[in-house]
């Protein structure tokens, strides 16, 4: 009380605390620009000049990389991987097995991407870190396979949101109503419509977004994972013997293969981390947010996802062939039903969909990025069109189109049959993971100089990477195989048909007599001339050829060699 009479009765003090209001908010606005221009010249360092807005706080950069692996409603869309293939034990072990495989990946890739934070991420790092005999035909795989990964990361986000909204429409319909495909599709065109015009908004509007994304996010695990158990009824409760320890093959696989298998669900769960990479352009002190933002997305998304799987397991029933055979088409919404009633299932589904619908809304932005950034580079069909940022919203709205177009043909598969569509899930991890393992083996397999970021594993680097890149070459291969051993036309993979296929589309078009890639791609851009503020070394100027191609580059190779973050 006694300071505040003072405060009100004395000018002095007044004027002083005044003051000092001041000059921490000016402090504050100094250290922001320290940062801004620190985040410019690490790029400028890179050879790209600064044309996104700087809005994305460490904060958000995780938010898109948790909002994107959305733990809820991502294992909703990919249960039924689970449960054939092991049941409840393999819900609950081949999670926490996966998880720690996956976070030595995002941990090799948190260092490529302390180390050159730029929208290009995995093909620039390829090109940066491979030997020069292969590094133009490397980064052109990366760069497909990365976008091929987006598009089908799309892709199977709003199917599953679009299955989703259906389950709802079954349950509502006392699961009287059961969707067509034509039904299914007509509804997963319109949420990716959707997407494309809320990822269409300037970069400020999308990076608040992406703290609601996780805040809901959360809420939604940790009141399933509490109120799931207190509500099932006793005849849906499972002993520990049968949640833990009961496996259940429905698919013919060994169990050990078939335990394997069920890592789908995982993997494509905690997947497309890679997205904070593509935001990094965006991102407000980018060096060390993104790398921080993919560690902690897959630490925390590891723990509250095995938290949520023991939940289901100990409150899913006995009866799993019930579970999978569903009228409503949802083994989560099923599992829910059974334990919440009528009601209480559409009242938690409700969040569950709108969570998955910003998964596909973080989704798209991201894959957008990675779209604009390999345009830039020259590499795309109509890169001249893509690479275009919009003068009203200041982003590249043309590549956002341009990805929500693909994601809506490759959701057409669905009218092959349900492999087909479910070949979408397994692309968009097959097709990343070809995009991840290259540019982490490239970095101690290629003839490179690379320069750690703020983030660093030290000596476990390479113990790291090659734990990382052996096992996504395992699960990549093993995400080839069908369902089932003895398969048909209908129920065979189409995998390998659809992503075998674009990769080889792709190089066709890299080696295409006179016209193809290999006449004219070097790789990354340099679109910057010149340097400013307190980068410490510029690249020599660019030769006359290649201004001559416009294919500008900087010292020795080019961009091969990645750059020291600024000190602020």
């Amino acid at each position: 009380m006694t300071t505040n009479t003072t405060e009100k009765t004395n000018p002095a003090a007044s004027a002083m605390g005044v003051g000092r209001r001041s000059t921490e908010r000016t402090r504050g606005a100094v250290d922001k620009e320290a940062v801004r221009r620190a985040d410019e010249d690490l790029l400028a360092q890179l050879g790209y000049k600064q044309e996104f807005q700087r809005a994305f706080t460490p904060l958000e950069v995780f938010g898109i990389a948790f909002s994107i692996i959305g733990l809820l409603p991502s294992i909703a869309s990919v249960l039924f991987y689970a449960i054939p293939n092991g049941g409840p034990a393999a819900m609950v072990w081949g999670w926490a097995v996966a998880s720690i495989f996956i976070l030595f990946v995002g941990m090799s890739m948190a260092e490529l991407g302390s180390a050159a934070p730029t929208s290009g991420g995995l093909y620039f790092w390829t090109f940066s870190l491979s030997s020069p005999r292969w590094r133009n035909l490397l980064c052109w795989i990366v760069g497909y396979a990365n976008t091929i990964g987006s598009v089908a990361s799309v892709a199977s986000i709003d199917w599953g949101c679009a299955v989703q909204i259906l389950a709802a429409a079954s349950i509502g319909s006392g699961q009287a109503f059961s969707p067509t495909s034509a039904q299914t599709f007509g509804v997963y065109a319109a949420v990716v419509l959707s997407h494309a015009v809320v990822c269409g908004l300037a970069t400020p509007v999308l990076a608040r977004l992406q703290t609601v994304y996780v805040v809901l996010n959360i809420v939604l695990c940790l009141a399933v994972i509490v109120a799931l158990p207190a509500a099932t009824p006793s005849e849906f409760k499972n002993t520990a013997k049968f949640a833990l320890g009961d496996f259940t093959n429905f698919n013919g696989w060994p169990n050990g293969f078939a335990f394997i298998l069920s890592f789908l669900a995982p993997l494509w769960t905690i997947c497309s981390f890679d997205s904070s990479v593509h935001i990094s352009e965006e991102a407000s002190n980018a060096a060390t947010a993104v790398p921080w933002a993919i560690v902690n997305a897959i630490g925390i998304a590891g723990i509250l996802g095995w938290a949520i799987n023991v939940s289901l397991a100990f409150c899913m029933g006995t009866d799993l062939e019930a579970i999978l055979d569903s009228p409503i088409g949802q083994p989560m919404a099923q599992i829910f039903f059974n334990s919440f009633g009528e009601r209480g299932t559409l009242g938690i589904w409700a969040i569950v969909v709108l969570v998955q619908y910003m998964m596909g809304s973080s989704m798209l932005l991201a894959a957008s990025r990675q779209t604009f950034a390999f345009a830039r580079d020259g590499a795309l069909p109509f890169s001249g069109w893509l690479y275009r940022m919009n003068s009203y919203t200041k982003t590249p709205v043309n590549t956002v189109w341009f990805v929500a177009t693909w994601s809506t043909l490759l959701g057409l598969l669905a009218f092959a049959g349900d492999q087909a569509i479910n070949a979408i899930f397994a692309i968009s991890i097959v097709a990343l993971y070809v995009a991840y393992a290259i540019p982490i083996a490239a970095r101690f397999l290629g003839d490179n100089d690379f320069a750690p970021g703020p983030f660093s594993l030290g000596v476990f680097s390479l113990p790291v990477a090659v734990i990382a890149v052996l096992f996504m070459l395992f699960m990549g291969i093993v995400f080839l195989f069908p369902t089932t051993p003895q398969t048909s036309v209908a129920d065979m993979n189409y995998t390998v048909v659809v992503f075998g296929g674009v990769m080889i589309l792709s190089l066709v078009w890299y080696y295409f007599p006179k016209y193809g890639g290999v006449h004219w791609f070097t790789g990354p851009v340099s679109n910057i001339e010149a340097f400013s503020g307190s980068v410490d070394s510029a690249r020599e100027s660019t030769s006359e050829d290649e201004k001559e191609k416009g294919r500008g580059r900087g010292d020795k190779a080019g961009m091969q060699t990645f750059a020291r973050p600024v000190d602020v």
